[in-house]
């Protein structure tokens, strides 16, 4: 029996739907994963697509022109799976000829198509790329911490200054044993979680923003961003600790840098120092001036041993520096304001 629904015996409006159908399987444009996707649905959906409609109108005709409809369905049936079949194997042959992996990301636009990199987003790229070349890992920590972490197990005796409610951020009032909560000061509290989950030698340094409670001035700012540095290992010297610094300074001001170590005081370390650098200036008095740029010194044992670190056997240096310090530095900005303006004369400077 023919399965064509003109030689049927069929409601002209079934018949006619039957035809329209395949014209339309026939006439559809599958140019793509999206076309074909859209086909499968519109006819071969299980829940809303127009053969399942058409079959489910088979009770409605007569039982003698059931079994004719029924393989005049099927057959159109078999014609929309070979379309969609025809269409998959195009885009599957198109995607072999062109050797295109269709997994891979979209192409970035060079930054200056794009914008600038902030200033202070290349000094933090800077100063990581520079410790990574010497073998520093990367570390993180939340900028939201306990009192624990950001001063007891770092050496702050409790009537410290920086533990006074003008210079950090608490959240929750400090509590006995080291339980308050707060804005992070610096970012030395990630150096007291790396001890406490890793095991030494290691070399980590510690980028992040941290909190405190100033007046905002030109060199003073309520936020800022600052990296530290750890290692700690059987050999760690005040002596590797210079040299390293002295090499930062070349290679991220890319010149010889004039460098002085003064003696000073930080709980966490001992002996400790400050570094500047001498930038030179025609217009001060000798020719230029003595720039602080960062703290640092050899850890002090009782930090170790809050930890869990064996201070007979392992030593450590430590050192942190701000990050708008030294872009100030290097570009000459006289007011660390004018990173967090946002203006755009500012910005395209860089």
């Amino acid at each position: 029996m023919s399965s064509d629904p003109a030689d049927l015996t069929l409601p002209a409006d079934l018949a006619a739907e039957i035809d329209a159908a395949r014209a339309e399987i026939d006439a559809a444009a599958l140019d793509g994963p999206d076309a074909a996707e859209a086909f499968r649905v519109r006819f071969l959906g299980r829940k809303s697509g127009a053969l399942t409609d058409l079959f489910a109108r088979m009770g409605t005709v007569p039982p003698e022109t059931r079994r004719a409809l029924g393989q005049a369905l099927n057959a159109l049936k078999a014609r929309a799976e070979e379309r969609l079949d025809e269409a998959r194997q195009v885009a599957t042959s198109t995607a072999a000829r062109t050797d295109l992996d269709l997994t891979l990301p979209g192409r970035a636009l060079p930054v200056e198509e794009a914008g600038g990199l902030h200033p202070l987003t290349q000094a933090l790229r800077d100063i990581e790329r520079i410790f990574r070349a010497y073998g520093f890992d990367v570390a993180t920590g939340p900028e939201i911490e306990t009192d624990w972490h950001n001063f007891t197990a770092l050496g702050f005796p409790e009537e410290h200054p920086a533990r006074d409610m003008q210079d950090t951020f608490f959240l929750e009032p400090p509590l006995p044993e080291g339980r308050g909560v707060l804005l992070r000061t610096h970012t030395s509290p990630v150096q007291i979680r790396v001890m406490e989950g890793r095991r030494p030698p290691f070399r980590v340094i510690v980028p992040g923003r941290v909190f405190r409670n100033e007046a905002i001035s030109y060199k003073s700012f309520c936020l800022f961003h600052q990296v530290e540095g750890l290692v700690v290992d059987e050999t760690a010297s005040m002596a590797d600790l210079q040299g390293l610094l002295r090499t930062f300074a070349r290679a991220f001001f890319g010149r010889e840098m004039k460098l002085r170590f003064r003696p000073s005081y930080f709980p966490f370390t001992e002996p400790s120092a400050e570094v500047d650098v001498w930038w030179a200036d025609e217009t001060k008095p000798g020719g230029g001036r003595w720039m602080e740029i960062l703290g640092c010194g050899m850890v002090d044992p009782v930090v170790l041993e809050n930890v869990g670190v064996d201070p007979e056997r392992y030593t450590g240096y430590a050192f942190g520096m701000g990050a708008e310090r030294l872009a100030m530095l290097r570009h000459d900005i006289a007011d660390i304001r004018l990173f967090y303006e946002n203006d755009v004369r500012f910005l395209q400077q860089f």
